[in-house]
């Protein structure tokens, strides 16, 4: 908890480091300022348990949603099953998020079935470093698995910085027949349409019950800014916390930051941890 309210981040990545390229140490160092988030790996790179439970503890994190990553294009393959010890550890603090890339994976549904049968509780999907469309109809039967099975889709929405990535399958704008097709299932647009779409994945979110926006990668102070033509504490209603771990200066910085922005309590209460709650089964 911090200063009384409970925090699922709900956007975190522990890889072990020798799965990834050199951007993505290089991004994680840039972005977490002071934060020593090195202080959770060991000599040779990979997570230990024990530091990742006490740090986050001490950042007052009380769930952390672990990312799978099959990107090898853009910043490698970080697969679920790295993070299985991370989640053994502590299972009431981390869940696991499966992740699948239609280049890599066939068929596609058998294989979100067997990470979500692994304990995820939302399967996340990476166009922009996987360079395919959200909208390809090959992922309308991963789609159908969460339908069936009750879980959320996280998509990355808007720009990445890394080499290899696709900046144009980011537009939430691809998912606007997606989330229309499955209107059952639970879409969190992941950054909320960072760089040139948060207009656009701000009128999703308000328009369609099953749109959400994920903070992850955005400075709280910046929030009005970046969705200035809207009214933010009617927004802030679609708004699910997470930080992009470790690429955040510290995860109470950013719940501190967000609570400065005057929303209302149970507007703030829902985006720290109520949304999320709802949202992803079992936390």
């Amino acid at each position: 908890m911090i200063d009384g309210e409970l925090v699922v981040d709900a956007h975190v990545h522990v890889p072990r480091l020798s799965t990834l390229k050199p951007a993505w140490l290089a991004w994680a160092d840039r972005f977490s300022g002071p934060h020593d988030w090195r202080s959770v790996f060991d000599g040779d790179g990979d997570p230990i348990p024990s530091r990742l439970d006490a740090l986050f503890e001490a950042e007052g994190v009380d769930r952390a949603l672990l990312f799978a990553e099959y990107s090898p294009r853009a910043t490698g393959i970080q697969p679920i099953e790295d993070n299985l010890p991370l989640y053994r550890y502590n299972p009431e603090r981390f869940r696991l998020v499966a992740n699948v890339n239609p280049h890599l994976h066939h068929p596609l549904a058998s294989e979100v079935d067997r990470q979500l049968d692994l304990g995820a509780v939302a399967l996340k999907i990476h166009p922009v470093h996987g360079a395919f469309s959200p909208a390809d109809k090959e992922l309308y039967a991963a789609y159908r698995v969460c339908a069936d099975r009750g879980v959320p889709v996280i998509l990355h929405s808007g720009i990445s910085s890394f080499p290899g990535s696709r900046a144009s399958f980011g537009n939430p704008e691809l998912l606007s027949d997606v989330v229309e097709d499955f209107p059952s299932v639970s879409f969190v647009f992941a950054h909320g349409g960072r760089g040139w779409w948060y207009d656009v994945a701000a009128f999703m979110a308000l328009a369609r019950d099953n749109v959400w926006l994920d903070l992850a990668g955005l400075p709280p102070a910046k929030l009005p800014e970046y969705y200035a033509r809207f009214d933010l504490a009617r927004l802030a209603r679609k708004f699910v916390f997470g930080t992009d771990w470790p690429g955040v200066p510290g995860t109470a910085r950013n719940v501190r930051a967000l609570a400065k922005l005057g929303l209302p309590g149970e507007v703030l209460r829902g985006i720290l941890s109520g949304n999320a709650t709802t949202l992803f089964p079992g936390l």
